[in-house]
């Protein structure tokens, strides 16, 4: 009787470690991601994903550049798998120091549209944002501005706000026009906007929205998502700002409004490779897609998917279908071209 009652403690005891065996890895498993997003603008996403999944993410957040740096100085010992930064430049940079590896996933390449992953498939993007002219409702008419260039005329000596040539969107837009005009006009166009500054670069995209909004100059060029944080902010200041600024979509007959993206990367050192694979499909989802644009003011990078109603608000536009990894490749030139045109 107790050799029996013993066997059966034995089997009930190797049915268990069967059982949590198989349980374990689904709590175990998890995926480490350096972000520089802010944590309230993609932990619900993470924990939704966590929910769904089981899988557990650890966040790290940081400034762009600081990020890219500890990654670098971490080398093959870095614990993360994923990399989140703002802007197709950062990215790049990312790539050239040879910090990420291949994305292997056909979802992703179904998904996102050819221009807004690298050529190399080392980073894709996961929101959007575009970079037009924002202007005074009472002392600009919009029809004078079509195009980026045309802020170099001489009627808007003194009335123009943009943050600083050491920003990296300032840098993508100039890498931009490299690729569409060449640097010769490119430079004209540097050297132009700097004749027309109201007041020396100072400040982050939201400054340059305020600055317009209270008189320091009539015309600022910034982010979107900026001007989409105004417009649903709850504060009554930050409302007001947006009423009295319009939006020009330039570049419409052309090669369209210069965008850029928010992307994502896998790490050379990724430890948890299928795991982050699986967040990056899942931050492609239309529920992700539509919480990003809502949230944040940003678009959505998979085509179908509706923005939020303050971008609607914007208008449709044209955007500039260049391949994103360009403005990677051209961003030495584009700074070398701000400095000689005196944009400090």
């Amino acid at each position: 009787m107790r050799r029996h009652c013993m066997m059966v403690s034995k089997f009930f005891s190797l049915a268990l470690i069967t059982l949590l065996s198989i349980q374990l890895p689904a709590f175990a498993e998890e995926v480490n991601v350096y972000s520089s997003r802010k944590e309230a603008l993609i932990k619900p996403l993470l924990d939704r994903f966590t929910e769904q999944t089981g899988i557990k993410v650890n966040l790290i957040t940081g400034a762009d550049d600081a990020l890219i740096s500890r990654l670098s100085l971490e080398g093959s010992k870095s614990p993360a798998d994923l990399l989140v930064t703002a802007d197709a430049g950062r990215l790049h940079r990312a790539k050239v120091a040879q910090l990420l590896q291949p994305l292997e996933s056909d979802f992703i390449t179904q998904r996102v549209p050819e221009h807004l992953i690298d050529v190399d498939q080392q980073w894709v993007g996961l929101t959007l944002r575009a970079r037009p002219i924002f202007y005074a409702k009472d002392r600009v008419d919009p029809s004078l501005i079509t195009s980026y260039s045309d802020l170099t005329d001489e009627q808007w000596s003194r009335r123009i706000c943009v943050r600083s040539s050491d920003n990296i969107y300032n840098q993508s837009l100039m890498a931009s026009m490299i690729a569409s005009e060449g640097e010769a006009n490119a430079l004209a166009f540097a050297q132009g906007l700097v004749a027309n500054f109201a007041r020396p670069p100072a400040g982050a995209d939201t400054d340059q929205l305020k600055a317009a909004a209270a008189g320091v100059c009539d015309i600022a060029i910034a982010n979107t998502y900026y001007f989409g944080r105004l417009l649903i902010s709850d504060k009554a200041i930050d409302q007001k700002i947006a009423q009295r600024l319009g939006v020009i979509w330039p570049n419409q007959d052309d090669r369209g409004t210069h965008v850029n993206v928010s992307g994502i990367a896998l790490t050379k050192s990724a430890k948890n490779k299928a795991q982050a694979i699986r967040l990056i499909e899942f931050m492609l989802t239309d529920e992700s897609q539509t919480w990003y644009s809502e949230v944040n003011s940003e678009y959505p990078v998979v085509q179908g998917i509706e923005a939020s109603e303050a971008l609607k608000s914007l208008g449709d536009f044209k955007a500039d279908a260049l391949n994103l990894s360009v403005l990677g490749v051209n961003n030495a030139a584009a700074v070398q071209l701000m400095d000689k045109a005196g944009w400090r």
